[in-house]
């Protein structure tokens, strides 16, 4: 079991990636159903203002620090965590593992060309995967069909990139309808893996400037950026009144 550290009320997973990828496999391999969140600074602003979302993000086996953001938070609170755990990092590795050994795959959200767009990538980068089907992600909160495919099919890894809120909801609200699967909140990755979005260089990741790289490439972006500021600032503020609880 992976060590975790408690961050604005939500146990984060406190390990590096390999760590937390070898752990997930076990996972896969055992048949467990598994609920990760990659939880950036906007995520934990949101669940800060909405209990019943803060509620969701708890419900997961797994939350990952995806964001600078969030390890300055931890360490303002006085939790610091090992690292940040990237999203799409952990969804290529988790692809990775499913070209491996063959794993089913279903990968759900972005637009119709978008999604396609990805997975046509997806299949080419990693040629042994079984792509069990996927879907855009203009769907009703209660389309029955996906959860009947992804139930026949008996996915092992389901990405759902719905954006937040509405992807975490959506894996609560339908994991008991399943019998295994990794459920993962996977954000705009399709974005990149349809090559409509670049990720910043090695050396911009390397730095914790990733979201300076994607600021001078998306500048209309700005407003998601201050986001994060805002939130980092309101944690700083919580520590200077003594507000701040772990």
């Amino acid at each position: 079991m992976l060590e975790t550290k408690k961050v604005l009320g939500i146990s984060f997973v406190h390990s590096n990636m390999n760590q937390l990828t070898d752990e997930l496999h076990e996972r896969i391999k055992d048949s467990k159903k598994t609920f990760v969140v990659t939880a950036n600074p906007e995520i934990l602003k949101l669940a800060g203002s909405q209990p019943s979302y803060k509620k969701t993000i708890q419900s997961a086996d797994y939350v990952i620090p995806d964001g600078i953001g969030v390890i300055v938070a931890s360490k303002l609170v006085g939790s610091p965590l090992h690292e940040r755990l990237a999203g799409f990092d952990l969804m290529t590795q988790l692809l990775s593992l499913a070209n491996d050994h063959s794993y089913r795959v279903f990968f759900l959200g972005a637009k119709p060309e978008v999604i396609e767009d990805a997975v046509h990538n997806i299949k080419k980068k990693y040629p042994h995967i079984d792509i069990a089907g996927y879907h855009h992600g203009y769907i009703d909160e209660n389309d029955q069909s996906i959860v009947d495919e992804i139930q026949k099919k008996e996915v092992d890894l389901v990405f759902v990139g719905l954006g937040f809120p509405k992807q975490e909801k959506w894996i609560a609200n339908h994991l008991s309808l399943f019998k295994k699967g990794i459920f993962i909140g996977v954000g705009g990755s399709f974005d990149v893996w349809a090559n409509r979005v670049k990720r910043a260089p090695k050396v911009w990741q390397a730095l914790n400037i990733e979201w300076l790289y994607r600021l001078l490439k998306q500048p209309s972006r700005w407003k998601r950026i201050l986001n994060v500021f805002q939130f980092i600032f309101d944690v700083f503020f919580m520590k200077l009144t003594g507000q701040l609880k772990k």
